[in-house]
C-alpha cells in the first residue's frame, strides 16, 4: 500500500515539475516529424522535380488559357535538350529584364527554333530552315513578318505564344538562352473539364 502511494506521488510530482511545452513536444514529435518530412520532400520535389504554375495571360490561347494550372517537370532536359513543340517555362532574359520585367517572373511559350534553325516569318507562315511550319495549335497566322532569314545561335532557342499576334517573344526580343529555361509543361490539373497531358 505505501509502495503504491510513493508511486502515485511520484507521478504527482514528475507531471507538476515538467514544462507544458515538454508534455506538448512528447505528444506531437512524431507528428511534426513527419511533417517536417513531408515539407522537405515537397521543397526538394518543387525545386528538383516539378512544380505547379499558373496561366496569368493569353500569350497560349487557344492551347492555355488563363486561369489554367499547369505541371512543370524540371528533370528531362537534364538528359536532353528542348526539341521543336515543346511548351517551356522559363526565367526572362536579360533583354526582357532591362525593360522591368523581374528576374523570378515566369513566361510560358512554345519551342519554335532549336539551335542552328533558321528562322523566316512571312505572309502569315514561319519557315523553318525554309520549310513552313504546319501549326494546327496557333490561334491565327502572325501578321507580322520576319523577312530576313536569323540563325538559332548555339544553346539558345526562338520561342513563341500561340497566340500569335498577342505574345511577346522571341519576335520581339530575340533569342532565349537554355540557360533560362525551368522545364517543360506537361500537364494542365485545373479546371477540371480540361484536365490531361499537353501533347506537342
Amino acid at each position: 500500500m505505501t509502495s503504491e502511494k510513493e508511486s502515485l506521488n511520484q507521478q504527482i510530482t514528475d507531471n507538476s515539475t515538467t514544462p507544458w511545452w515538454l508534455k506538448i513536444w512528447q505528444q506531437q514529435k512524431e507528428n511534426i516529424k513527419v511533417l517536417a518530412i513531408a515539407l522537405s520532400l515537397s521543397l526538394l520535389v518543387r525545386v528538383f522535380i516539378a512544380e505547379p504554375r499558373y496561366i496569368p495571360s493569353d500569350s497560349m490561347i487557344p492551347t492555355l488559357e488563363v486561369g489554367d494550372r499547369l505541371v512543370v517537370e524540371k528533370v528531362s532536359y537534364y538528359f536532353h535538350p528542348p526539341v521543336a513543340g515543346d511548351i517551356i517555362v522559363f526565367q526572362p532574359p536579360q533583354q526582357l529584364q532591362r525593360y522591368g520585367y523581374a528576374k523570378n517572373q515566369a513566361f510560358i511559350k512554345r519551342v519554335i527554333g532549336l539551335p542552328g534553325d533558321t528562322i523566316r516569318i512571312e505572309n502569315g507562315l514561319v519557315y523553318i530552315n525554309d520549310q513552313p511550319l504546319t501549326e494546327n495549335y496557333i490561334a491565327e497566322p502572325p501578321e507580322y513578318t520576319l523577312p530576313i532569314s536569323v540563325e538559332v545561335p548555339n544553346n539558345q532557342y526562338f520561342v513563341m505564344g500561340d497566340n500569335r499576334n498577342n505574345s511577346n517573344d522571341s519576335h520581339v526580343w530575340g533569342f532565349l538562352p537554355k540557360k533560362n529555361i525551368i522545364g517543360r509543361a506537361i500537364f494542365r490539373f485545373w479546371p477540371y473539364p480540361r484536365f490531361g497531358q499537353l501533347i506537342n
